[in-house]
């Protein structure tokens, strides 16, 4: 009989209890407000968050498209740049090896080293031995004469004299060609052509000078177009 007040009582202030924490209010609905407001805030959160990862994306993408059109231009930019060089449209400079040839000096008082003459001066393919050999060694750029020389450049020569884009030089001929100076000098002294006339240098007297220069400017090409070269039979 003890036990069923003391069970009344214990009861009567569970109730006293949860009626002052609740303050009137059910305790089971406030949670439920709870709730909701906690999953409101947090889709209004992940909202904002789409929202920003949209607006990022949207940067990217703009940033994506000018950095792609940048890069077709500086292509494009890097592309006409390589055909002006390869065309000999602009200036260049570097290190450069030049080569001078030159006609055997006249013996005044004494006979010539050779009774044909043509043994005692420089001829067109002598001239387009050396180009090429400094072609196949490697030569960025080149000049004859002070004119730049360009893949349709004809080089001709009329007696002792050479024509390149309409002018007309006399020895001793200046060819000056940008690359590594060690290939250079190697592709000369291993071309065949070259060999020939360096045979005609020791027997005639003809000039054949070979110099290495640190840093050449090469003009630009303004010479016409011209239908590239016959190279004549090379001398025997």
């Amino acid at each position: 009989m003890v036990l069923v007040p003391m069970t009344a009582l214990a009861a009567g202030l569970l109730f006293a209890t949860s009626a002052s924490t609740a303050q009137g209010t059910d305790l089971r609905a406030d949670r439920r407000l709870q709730l909701t407001e906690l999953i409101a805030r947090e889709r209004a959160d992940v909202s904002r968050r789409e929202q920003d990862a949209a607006e990022l994306r949207a940067e990217v993408q703009a940033l994506s498209d000018r950095a792609a059109a940048s890069d077709v231009r500086v292509a494009g930019a890097a592309a006409a740049q390589e055909l002006e060089l390869a065309a000999g449209l602009v200036p260049v400079s570097g290190p450069a090896v030049t080569v001078s040839l030159d006609d055997a000096p006249r013996r005044e008082g004494r006979p010539a080293l050779s009774d044909d003459p043509d043994d005692l001066v420089v001829h067109q393919q002598d001239v387009q031995a050396v180009v090429n050999a400094l072609w196949s060694g490697g030569a960025e750029a080149m000049t004859l004469m002070g004119q730049r020389i360009v893949s349709t450049s004809a080089v001709r020569c009329v007696g002792n004299t050479v024509i390149l884009h309409g002018r007309v030089y006399g020895p001793p001929f200046v060819i000056t060609a940008l690359g590594d100076p060690d290939a250079l000098r190697d592709a000369l002294d291993s071309d065949p052509g070259v060999l020939v006339f360096r045979t005609y240098v020791d027997r005639f007297g003809l000039g054949y000078a070979v110099r290495t220069q640190r840093s050449v400017t090469l003009p630009a090409y303004d010479g016409p177009l011209e239908l590239p070269s016959v190279t004549t039979p090379p001398r025997s």
